[in-house]
């Protein structure tokens, strides 16, 4: 009888254990442009690159008990086309044409500079996250070359730990907001106009 109970406190100890270790996630979020963009060109062409600036697909932990088991995954396939679509959408926007093979064109490339998630390392319950994310774009046309920097963050608080929808929500948004911040730069169509 007394092993009996022994093995059923064993059990609930170790299922209360479970509850405080957090799975890894891997995550495809979706960033667009949220706002629209004054056009400045005139249908010329543009090249439009997307690469991945990353170390690592790693954006951080979720935290918990267990935090080096509860890793953020973002893989630069599953980001990198969504973020050519929104860039290729925005250099619309501007007025001009993404065209791939353009000889002599004006480049645009967009870098995935950082992306980053971090939860408090004490205590075994996720109560926040620090989210962030940086993209880099650089312009090269006729010689001349612009480089700029956008970043976008976000202090999120959480009742009990975020599911993977959530999280995938909250860095997309970052990411978007990065994305426009990026767009809005009146600079990058100046220099894509050649001046």
């Amino acid at each position: 009888m007394l092993h009996r109970l022994l093995l059923g406190l064993v059990a609930v100890a170790s299922l209360g254990l479970a509850g405080c270790a957090l799975s890894p996630q891997q995550i495809t979020p979706e960033p667009k442009l949220n706002a629209s963009l004054v056009a400045v060109g005139s249908g010329q062409p543009v090249v439009v690159r997307v690469v991945d600036g990353r170390a690592s697909p790693n954006l951080g932990t979720r935290g918990g008990m267990y935090p080096e088991t509860s890793m953020i995954v973002v893989r630069g396939q599953d980001v990198l086309p969504r973020l050519q679509t929104q860039a290729e959408t925005a250099v619309r926007l501007l007025g001009f044409t993404p065209s791939p093979n353009a000889y002599n064109a004006p480049q645009l490339t967009l870098t995935l500079a950082e992306l980053k998630y971090q939860s408090p390392k004490k205590g075994m319950y996720v109560t926040e996250a620090d989210i962030g994310a940086t993209l880099r774009v650089d312009v090269q046309n006729s010689g001349r070359r612009y480089s700029g920097r956008y970043g976008a963050s976000l202090n999120q608080r959480f009742g009990m730990a975020p599911n993977q929808q959530t999280n995938t929500k909250l860095v997309g948004d970052v990411l978007s907001d990065a994305l426009t911040r990026a767009f809005k730069d009146p600079a990058i169509g100046q220099l894509l106009l050649g001046r």
